[in-house]
């Protein structure tokens, strides 16, 4: 019987903490830069981290004992791809290439982890990136909400995060938190920061950054942390949210994107 009081019964107390950054690859002072990625990583002590731009054997070297890396495209003498970590095992995983290629290519990393509490579905996305490819990014959506659909466990969290290239009132990212008709039945997701932000426009691409200024993009969020809806006890739906990497550490930001925070019930 459905109780107006409580309809997803006795609500979750815990959490797990998500992190998503687009680490801009081997760009810049990247050895500095790694660094202070690393630093900043293990101040905020997350449960899983997801990394866009990410590069082969990078995963390593962030001290969770946990990772998967995919990507096979060279940039920079290294291997770039998507990355993700864990504190807790990785139990299985899958690599995706979704629609176009070049520049309005796409990628998509499944990764099922081992949790104290049961498992945690997480899928990685990396989307086209051009303002113009919106397009293309709202057919990747559809790629990933019905590969989602067809994985996704009803009872533990799954969690969609990575850099979607898209604000959130863009048609792409409406599609996946209700805003309009959804790519899958049934299939929609809180987004963190609407939920459970820390106040202001939660800018992940911003003319703060000195490495995003040169790029003559206006504002943007368009980084992500969503989170499938509905679960019982309120599994996966978020309590905290905000931007991290916003400072330099040791005189160099870490990344030309800002990264997500969130804690989710779990």
């Amino acid at each position: 019987m459905y109780d107006i009081a409580q309809p997803y019964g006795p609500l979750i107390e815990t959490t797990l903490r998500v992190i998503t950054w687009n680490v801009w690859g081997r760009f810049g002072p990247w050895e500095r830069r790694e660094g202070a990625i690393r630093e900043t990583l293990a101040r905020h002590d997350a449960d899983v981290v997801a990394l866009v731009e990410a590069w082969g054997g990078q995963e390593q070297r962030f001290g969770m004992p946990h990772h998967v890396f995919a990507g096979d495209v060279v940039s920079n003498g290294a291997t770039s791809g998507i990355a993700v970590l864990s504190r807790w095992p990785i139990t299985r995983h899958e690599w995706v290439r979704l629609s176009g290629s070049g520049d309005t290519g796409g990628d998509l990393l499944f990764t099922e982890i081992e949790g104290p509490r049961g498992p945690v579905q997480l899928f990685l996305a990396a989307l086209a990136w051009r303002l113009e490819h919106s397009a293309e990014r709202q057919k990747q959506v559809r790629e990933i909400a019905s590969y989602i659909a067809e994985r996704q466990s009803r009872r533990h969290p799954a969690i969609l995060c990575g850099d979607f290239n898209a604000d959130p009132d863009s048609d792409e990212i409406r599609i996946l938190t209700g805003k309009t008709e959804p790519a899958a039945r049934d299939l929609v997701f809180y987004d963190a920061w609407a939920t459970a932000g820390t106040g202001g426009p939660g800018h992940t691409w911003a003319n703060t950054n000195s490495w995003a200024v040169p790029v003559l993009w206006p504002n943007r969020r368009i980084d992500h942390i969503l989170s499938a809806w509905p679960r019982r006890g309120g599994t996966g739906h978020p309590v905290h949210c905000e931007v991290i990497g916003t400072d330099p550490i040791d005189g160099v930001l870490a990344s030309d994107h800002y990264g997500v925070l969130a804690d989710l019930r779990y």
